[in-house]
């Protein structure tokens, strides 16, 4: 058999997912996410126009050289673009071997090495008994892990709180939720302000007052979202010893991988460092310097199955876990594979669930479950995820974007 064609799917169910459908001359079909959020069309193009034109007439079982041609074989290599359009054809191509071999795609993977994926879950707060509330309706709904987000005193919007962050209003005045995300609909980014002074005194009271409320068993979280400096985090992380996080999370942009050493001489608070990375070269001296505990990236943004998988195989060699990056811009297909991988994988960590909408899985039609906090593949060939033309084609692509953000001064600060 070869590949007869590639299709690339645009939807809004509630928020933009780009997916690539390749077919094979034998009919045999399969499906990758390419979701980046808010430079959507951007991975749309670089599919349409460079990517299909090249896999009509390849031998779909050639997975790691079909990978190795359109990595390497291309001068201008990594980034979120390509990397997410990469990620879309290998989790295809493995998803139509493993329809082909009549397995769930983790027995491709080498089988189970555990019985599901321990999962968190998104509590958030404008205050504490708002973030109780939610922690609360956390736990009712399963979750045995818990990412605490709440809102910081005198700034209005803060990265990860629902109530704030994740709403919009519309132009008829209705405040409306984005399918739990701070991406925004509009034709410019929502610009949010920021005080890490005030972060960093807020933020250990927090986990003070939780505790004290749920107890010291539960496990929580925590994201910094890389706003803090190199000596902040260190002073952050520290802070939140005595509260015994499961970990804190992108304490400071990474780009410059040797500041993490600063932070982990200070700081015994687990971390987690990734999302934004797209490679395993990326990572390298995170690894080799143990500066890090667990891995964030998603299979839609790093490679797909076999270039994430190449990254946790090499994370193992230093004791350091995955924590795959899992929010509502993954689509089921990204979150499916990531079951997968996590399943067959010896040293998975956690996985990020934020639930999808009813309108994305009318559109997105999976088996794997969450049941007793924990996500399980289904045992269907493949990915185990069936797109709905139909019901994709009732949701049309609108702009979005995520928050820009500013400093009370007004210079631009990470977002």
């Amino acid at each position: 058999m070869t590949i007869e064609s590639a299709e690339v799917l645009v939807s809004s169910p509630g928020r933009n997912f780009v997916t690539l459908r390749i077919t094979t001359s034998d009919g045999v079909t399969g499906l990758g996410d390419a979701t980046v959020n808010g430079r959507e069309l951007s991975v749309v193009s670089y599919l349409k126009d460079h990517v299909v034109p090249l896999l009509v007439g390849l031998d779909e079982h050639r997975i790691e050289d079909t990978w190795q041609y359109l990595y390497r074989g291309a001068y201008w290599r990594r980034g979120p673009i390509t990397m997410a359009a990469i990620a879309a054809v290998d989790t295809a191509l493995w998803d139509i071997k493993a329809k082909i071999a009549g397995l769930p795609l983790y027995q491709l993977l080498g089988g189970r090495s555990r019985e599901g994926l321990l999962c968190y879950g998104h509590a958030s707060g404008a205050d504490l008994p708002e973030l109780f509330d939610s922690i609360r309706h956390h736990q009712a709904e399963g979750y045995r892990a818990i990412r605490v987000q709440t809102g910081i005193p005198g700034l209005p919007n803060v990265y990860g709180v629902a109530s704030s962050a994740n709403s919009a209003t519309t132009a008829e005045g209705v405040t409306a939720r984005y399918d739990h995300e701070p991406a925004r609909p509009g034709s410019k980014p929502v610009e949010e302000s920021w005080d890490t002074r005030a972060y960093i005194r807020h933020v250990p009271t927090v986990f003070e007052a939780v505790r004290n409320e749920f107890g010291p068993e539960l496990p929580l979280l925590h994201d910094a979202h890389h706003r803090l400096t190199p000596i902040q985090a260190a002073k952050v992380g520290k802070s939140l010893e005595p509260y015994d996080l499961f970990w804190l999370e992108d304490v400071t942009p990474a780009e410059n991988q040797a500041v993490l050493r600063r932070v982990r001489e200070h700081t015994t608070t687990p971390l987690a460092i990734g999302e934004v990375f797209n490679t395993i070269h990326d990572y390298r001296e995170l690894f080799e310097e143990q500066l890090i505990d667990y891995v964030r990236s998603p299979i839609t943004h790093a490679g797909g199955v076999t270039g994430l998988r190449r990254i946790f195989d090499y994370a193992s060699v230093y004791q350091i876990k995955s924590g795959v990056h899992g929010p509502t811009d993954v689509s089921p297909v990204g979150l499916a594979a990531a079951i997968h991988l996590g399943i067959a994988i010896p040293n998975f960590g956690i996985q990020e669930y934020m639930q999808h909408s009813a309108a994305t899985h009318d559109v997105f039609q999976t088996d794997y479950t969450f049941e007793g906090g924990m996500l399980k593949p289904g045992e269907a060939a493949g990915l185990g995820v069936e797109y709905d033309d139909v019901a994709g084609a009732a949701h049309e692509y609108a702009p979005a974007y995520l928050p820009v953000n500013r400093l009370l001064d007004g210079s631009m600060h990470d977002w």
